[in-house]
């Protein structure tokens, strides 16, 4: 089975060939570029490295998130648009597992750790699957602990001592962490350098794992996992809700000024400018305003 992957939720831009269970073609780059800027030259000079056909693809293995809203529309840009034309699958693979496939060799519990920033990680769980004795076949797999989520760090750590589990840290969330270091009762150890990131080649592995079992989806229905809204989109619900709340002030202001107002005149109650509306009618009209806008 051949599979293309495509790695660009993070910094790291990344695109690799898995041939048979082989890493045929690895190319990485982790740089400031933006990915719109890597990907396709990338690709490009691995397949003309290679003399790769595209078409001789059985599936595109996509890192989907959790990651950077931009990096991840990039890479499923890319990867919706080469299956569109190509006609193949894809393969959607976790950014989290990906990173723990990094590390599928150690017998410590596997915690990658990104960086979502406002002092939070995205996070998973992994461990190693046991194979059985003499299975050469595979280069092994994981099992999920913890699904994918967004986390704080604190929090983080405290499940981590609570489990009493030996854990090692790979990702770019890892300086998140480490001010937290001497909170941490368990024994850790960090990614060496060359597995420290986000890798294509752990996503096309991945990838061929789970076309083999059927797990693939259509470019048309791929869609990336984000696990939170983005900046610019609770930035914009935040004005929303800001100007709502001015909106629901001024009118229990207009609201108060009118209950307050006495009857004008020397008719009516005399002119002793009682409230034209009771408190609770106040209260019960504000709360009406705050339902509409809340």
């Amino acid at each position: 089975m051949k599979i293309l992957g495509i790695e660009s939720a993070a910094l790291t831009a990344s695109v690799a060939l898995v041939t048979d269970g082989m890493l045929t073609a690895e190319y990485t780059v982790t740089d400031k570029k933006t990915h719109s800027q890597t990907l396709l030259p990338m690709l490009d000079e691995l397949k003309r490295s290679l003399g790769l056909e595209l078409e001789t693809l059985d599936a595109i293995a996509i890192s989907a998130g959790p990651g950077s809203f931009t990096g991840l529309r990039i890479g499923a840009a890319t990867a919706k648009g080469l299956g569109l034309v190509l006609q193949k699958p894809l393969v959607a693979v976790s950014t989290l597992e990906a990173l723990a496939y990094n590390l599928a060799g150690s017998e410590r519990l596997l915690c990658p750790v990104m960086d979502a920033r406002r002092s939070q990680v995205y996070n998973g769980l992994y461990r190693r699957k046991a194979t059985e004795d003499g299975d050469f076949s595979s280069g092994g797999s994981l099992e999920t602990v913890a699904a994918p989520r967004a986390v704080s760090a604190e929090a983080l750590v405290e499940e981590l001592n609570a489990r009493g589990e030996a854990v090692i840290f790979v990702g770019d969330g890892v300086p998140v962490l480490s001010r937290l270091a001497a909170t941490l009762t368990v024994p850790y150890s960090v990614a060496a350098p060359n597995n420290s990131r986000a890798r294509a080649a752990s996503v096309a592995a991945l990838g061929e794992i789970y076309a083999a079992a059927g797990k693939t989806v259509s470019a048309e229905a791929f869609a990336p996992e984000y696990l939170r809204k983005s900046q610019a989109e609770r930035e914009r619900e935040e004005a929303i809700q800001y100007d709502l709340e001015r909106e629901l002030g001024q009118s229990v202001e207009r609201l108060a000024r009118i209950a307050t107002r006495g009857r004008s005149g020397s008719g009516g109650n005399g002119g002793s400018g009682a409230p034209l509306f009771s408190g609770s009618l106040v209260f019960s009209a504000a709360f009406g305003f705050a339902k509409l806008f809340v």
